[in-house]
């Protein structure tokens, strides 16, 4: 059984918690602590269960290609920390990937797969992204396979989803390719930045590097300061505001998700940083993004950030789930690389120890995915613990001074902790 874990900084540190050698022991000992749960995942049947809060594989036999990916990315970065097992996992979802989700018909990826037979065969932006953060992942650290699957993936994503004349990719096709809707929106193209700069930072080709900065001057150059610098989840074909759209609660939430807002603050860090860090106004975009959604988002007496925006900055949907609090960790921990300012220290400090309080299990592992008013885990929203690429990546991203290229400086003196 665990324990709690209280050791994650010394309160009174007047410096950068991301300098203080208890903090950085502490994350990296979280982050070993993930990759021992998550290897539960592993299905003898090939790819990946879904997981109970106890760490048993769920009943269902249902694998979307966002699981897959994300495990082939997250254990990527394991590999990197020296996890061992980690080539078990990258190897189970590249085979996995190739031999069920590709389509040796049509082309491209199914989104969800019952067993050995096809679930959900729609053709979603917001999956192909995924497979190419997989590729790109696994390229980082040398797997055999990862130029075939990103060759194959980007040649998709290039000539059925990227739209030019936006430069933007738009979102959904049925398996044949024939158009499933006119649907547009800001979640796949946001991942679509996080691919195309990992990709980047894999070949160095810079098409990758171009594509996603295209994107982010869309969304927050463009957007972002004509709803008070916040960004409208979804759009019509032609790119104009749907404001009264409203999807699935998972992945296509009505109007405005704050933790959207710090994720794309953070790439648009990144994208500065592989950029050569210019002399241009994309610090100052994405502070004014982040500030905005921790302003809205923030709820003063139950702590935690609310789920999503009404686009006047008013609250919607009052979920708390965890992953919009690691999504502003790292945020904060990129900006306070750049400068660190005392606002940043205390609420990345706050944001950590809420965590550490209230969604992290210390008792089985993992983090709980949601509090009810009652500050317990529910399952409204999620069953189990649905993945290991959120917290994870809030837990490894503070351990490098790096904005960018954080999976190769994660390889040198990234130690695991002693049990």
């Amino acid at each position: 059984m665990m324990t709690p874990q209280s050791n994650f900084g010394d309160p009174m540190d007047t410096g950068s918690w991301l300098q203080n050698a208890d903090h950085l022991a502490w994350l990296r000992a979280q982050a070993f602590q993930q990759f021992d749960f998550f290897k539960g995942s592993l299905n003898t049947a090939g790819g990946f269960h879904v997981l109970d809060h106890h760490g048993a594989p769920l009943a269902t036999h249902i694998q979307e290609l966002h699981t897959t990916t994300r495990m082939v990315h997250s254990y990527a970065l394991g590999k990197q920390m020296g996890v061992q097992g980690a080539e078990d996992i990258i190897d189970q979802g590249m085979a996995y990937l190739w031999s069920h989700h590709r389509d040796t018909t049509h082309g491209g990826y199914l989104w969800a797969l019952d067993g050995d037979t096809p679930h959900d065969t729609r053709k979603l932006a917001y999956g192909h992204v995924f497979v190419l953060l997989a590729g790109a992942s696994a390229k980082i650290v040398g797997h055999p396979d990862a130029d075939r699957l990103m060759q194959d993936v980007w040649a998709i994503l290039d000539d059925k989803y990227w739209e030019a004349e936006h430069g933007l990719f738009c979102d959904e096709f049925n398996q044949d390719w024939t158009p499933f809707s006119t649907y547009r929106g800001m979640n796949a193209n946001m991942h679509g930045v996080e691919a195309l700069l990992t990709a980047f930072e894999a070949t160095r080709e810079t098409e990758f590097l171009n594509r996603a900065g295209q994107i982010l001057d869309f969304f927050i150059a463009r957007m972002a300061p004509q709803y008070g610098w916040r960004i409208p989840e979804h759009y019509d074909a032609d790119w104009a505001v749907d404001a009264s759209y409203s999807g699935d609660p998972m992945f296509r939430p009505a109007g405005s998700t704050p933790g959207h807002s710090f994720e794309m603050s953070r790439l648009m860090l990144q994208h500065w940083s592989l950029s050569g860090c210019p002399d241009n106004d994309a610090v100052d975009q994405a502070r004014r993004l982040f500030d905005q959604a921790l302003l809205d988002a923030w709820d003063p007496i139950k702590q935690g950030f609310v789920y999503t925006l009404h686009l006047d900055g008013t609250w919607d949907n009052k979920l708390r789930l965890w992953w919009p609090v690691t999504e502003a960790i790292g945020a904060l921990a990129a900006f306070m690389k750049i400068e660190h300012t005392q606002r940043d220290e205390q609420w990345y400090r706050r944001l950590w120890m809420f965590s550490n309080d209230h969604y992290i299990d210390h008792r089985n592992g993992s983090w709980f995915p949601e509090l009810d008013m009652n500050d317990q885990p529910t399952d409204t929203q999620f069953q189990g613990k649905p993945d290991i690429y959120h917290a994870l990546q809030a837990q490894v991203f503070p351990l490098t001074p790096k904005l960018s290229n954080i999976a190769a400086a994660l390889g040198k003196d990234i130690e695991r902790p002693i049990d």
